[in-house]
């Protein structure tokens, strides 16, 4: 059976990454999610996608540069899809508290080494903290952070997010002992699936939004799908 991811919460019916996003995903039944971390410039992690504030605040700076404290009061509701209240950037422990997914995809962007470090600690420190360090897989498409994961955070389940074939996903998803395989649809064929598979990865593809698509990456026996539309992937993966 594939399970379902909501993106960011659930992207594309409300606004990705903050508190009411993953609320809505949980209010389909969805009790998985993606999501993705940056600290802030007093090493908070913060859920948020881009290393800038302009697309989703129209802010202007990097997240990096502003404290969680103001962080957390900036409405983060731009660009997505049209919302009546306020939807503040949260904090990665806000939605540990009031969220009960049973297993969250944790994207790191890229860092330095140094930031790397922090990051992969800090959210290690913070699962084991609300108790959920078997419930989160640390992912990335940084080599940098998934090396800092794999020395400083053995113990945490890593993954990595590949958007490139020539890369050969699976050899480097081996190199740094992942489990998962956050792949980009495109590059899921039935060969490199069941490749995969093999190697003994969970194999999660995204972003899928189309029906017509979950149906064919669910029959080719994708483990997960990551979707902008939780409710909608619900809807059309049980009247398959």
């Amino acid at each position: 059976m594939t399970q379902i991811y909501g993106h960011r919460g659930a992207k594309g019916e409300a606004p990705e990454n903050t508190l009411t996003s993953f609320q809505q995903c949980l209010s389909h039944g969805v009790r998985r999610c993606e999501l993705d971390l940056h600290l802030s410039a007093d090493n908070e992690l913060m859920v948020i996608h881009d290393p800038t504030l302009k697309r989703t605040t129209g802010r202007r700076g990097k997240v990096v540069e502003h404290n969680a404290s103001d962080l957390v009061t900036y409405d983060a509701r731009k660009g997505g899809p049209g919302w009546v209240h306020p939807c503040p950037i949260p904090r990665l422990d806000e939605l540990f508290e009031k969220c009960d997914f049973e297993h969250w995809q944790l994207e790191v962007k890229s860092a330095s080494r140094m930031r790397a470090a922090t990051t992969v600690l800090a959210i290690r420190e913070m699962a084991q903290r609300f108790g959920l360090l078997d419930k989160i897989t640390i992912t990335s498409s940084s080599r940098e952070v998934l090396a800092a994961a794999l020395e400083l955070t053995p113990d945490v389940s890593r993954g990595l997010v590949a958007e490139y074939a020539w890369l050969d996903p699976l050899k480097v998803a081996q190199n740094y002992g992942c489990e998962m395989l956050a792949l980009n649809w495109t590059l899921c064929s039935p060969e490199r699936l069941a490749k995969a598979q093999r190697q003994g990865l969970h194999v999660s593809v995204w972003t899928v939004n189309e029906p017509a698509l979950m149906r064919r990456l669910a029959d080719f026996g994708v483990d997960s799908l990551i979707t902008d539309f939780p409710g909608l992937a619900t809807a059309t993966l049980e009247s398959c």
